[in-house]
């Protein structure tokens, strides 16, 4: 089916806040992620292991903060003033209550992990919570104008001044408190940012209606978002509790590769496919065109940069870390293959938001968290292997129910998605396993190993996805031949 002037415009915007959303990600993600891997140079993975303890625990406060408020807003065709003020008082008073929860609940949350280094850790990184709640309205008001741009320029410089200052004070001997300094002077700097870079003010306005509106399609988004948070960091709690700080600083830094190299992409490709997607919601045929495109145009992308790093996981360590984050490389491996998915489930579940369902998200959500339970608890009487090894049957699993609600509401689901998907995955999953038994087998220097059998692996896959005409391949190069 073809669509021509009536949503060329949307496609423009679209593509290009992809590009600058994708750039800020990029941007943001891999200067942490870059810093994460010099940090990890000067701590240790204990130092790792006591921010991964607290983790749970701020983003809980964080989405508390948020509530939804922002999804509520971008998805609001007209929203007015006097809601983006309701929406950002709202936010600063539940910031000042999460943070309150978080001080008088420290010593317990210490008590929990035998572990008394935690109280003051947590009542002065707690502080990011106010320091985040300035900020959502803002990026709220760029997402619904696809200004990703500006969120680029905001989110940036705030990185890379952060992760100086971390580094440096790593290098100080300041220890856990390097990590804790970047998570505080990031956010506070991309604060500032946004605010310098976006225009829009708040107002003496506040109105209960408003707040009633956005809280009830919020709300639900919300409690979904607060049962994904709490068992997307389920793990990093069981595993903190159950054998010792090292180990559990081996998968909080595995756990900030995979968010670094997955992420990234499904955060930009949300941020703005949510609010395009919102803008055509009515309109059946070009939904179910647009995310059959996105999802194959995605796959094409994320699969290969996944599987691919997963292979040379081993050099990558071994070249920019010392030997005692060796350990850690199987974690980086496993984490990356149970992430693969994370892009596929995000673009269905943005779906059930755009056509306002966010009843099915929240079932969905709860339906997924009991299974993660399930495998979670059989999993850990067998190791930390087994517990990383469920969390792969879990994103399996876990995407079953999703692309289901997408067939129901757009007519794209399992088996549609599936023939879509399919190709890339078994293209570059193939292509990576050679790259990895050649890993294995060759001693190189790490550099070359890395430079070789990356950049060949992408070199393959790219000429046999032209050789073999996939469908993703050619829609990439139409949109860039257009653009």
């Amino acid at each position: 089916m073809n669509y021509t002037s009536d949503n060329s415009t949307l496609k423009t915007k679209t593509i290009l806040g992809i590009i600058w959303s994708f750039l800020e990600q990029v941007g943001k993600r891999g200067i942490t992620g870059l810093v994460t891997l010099v940090l990890a140079a000067f701590l240790t993975p204990e130092d790792f292991g006591l921010v991964a303890m607290i983790s749970v625990f701020i983003e809980i406060a964080r989405t508390i903060m948020e509530s939804g408020f922002r999804e509520a807003l971008i998805r609001k065709k007209n929203a007015e003033q006097i809601d983006f003020c309701t929406a950002f008082y709202a936010n600063i008073a539940l910031g000042i209550v999460a943070y309150f929860i978080l001080f008088f609940s420290a010593p317990y949350i210490a008590d929990f992990y035998n572990e008394q280094r935690l109280i003051f850790l947590i009542r002065v990184v707690a502080v990011v919570i106010i320091i985040q709640s300035f900020q959502v309205i803002q990026i709220a008001s760029l997402s619904r104008k696809l200004d990703f741009k500006a969120q680029l320029m905001a989110s940036i410089p705030g990185a890379i001044i952060s992760g100086t200052i971390a580094i440096i004070l790593a290098y100080l001997g300041a220890g856990v408190w390097a990590l804790i300094a970047q998570i505080m002077l990031s956010a506070f700097f991309m604060t500032m940012f946004l605010w310098f870079t976006n225009k829009w003010r708040p107002r003496l306005l506040f109105r209960i209606g408003s707040l009633k509106e956005m809280f009830g399609f919020g709300s639900k988004l919300f409690l979904s978002s607060l049962i994904d948070i709490t068992f997307q960091n389920l793990f990093v709690l069981v595993i903190a509790k159950l054998f010792t700080a090292t180990e559990a600083g081996y998968y909080f830094f595995a756990l900030k590769i995979q968010q670094m190299l997955i992420m990234q992409m499904t955060t930009s490709v949300q941020k703005v496919t949510y609010p395009a997607l919102s803008s055509i919601q009515d309109n059946f045929d070009k939904l179910k065109y647009g995310f059959q495109k996105l999802l194959q145009v995605l796959t094409f992308v994320i699969f290969p940069l996944v599987l691919f790093t997963a292979a040379v996981a081993e050099p990558v360590i071994e070249l920019f870390l010392s030997h005692k984050w060796l350990p850690a490389v199987p974690y980086v491996q496993l984490l990356l293959l149970a992430g693969l998915l994370i892009p596929v489930h995000s673009v269905n579940l943005n779906i059930l938001k755009v056509k306002g369902r966010s009843d099915l998200f929240l079932y969905l959500e709860v339906f997924k968290k009991l299974l993660v339970v399930v495998v979670l608890f059989l999993s850990s009487f067998y190791g930390i292997f087994a517990i990383l090894f469920g969390r792969i049957i879990n994103s399996i699993l876990g995407y079953i129910p999703n692309s289901y609600f997408s067939a129901k509401l757009i007519g794209y689901g399992t088996k549609q998605q599936i023939r879509d998907i399919n190709p890339q995955l078994l293209l570059s999953g193939s292509i990576a396993l050679i790259s990895y038994f050649c890993v294995s087998f060759f001693t190189f220097h790490p550099a070359l190993e890395i430079f070789t059998f990356f950049s060949l692996s992408w070199v393959l896959y790219m000429c046999f996805a032209y050789l073999l005409k996939f469908k993703s391949f050619y829609t990439i190069i139409n949109l860039l031949n257009k653009e």
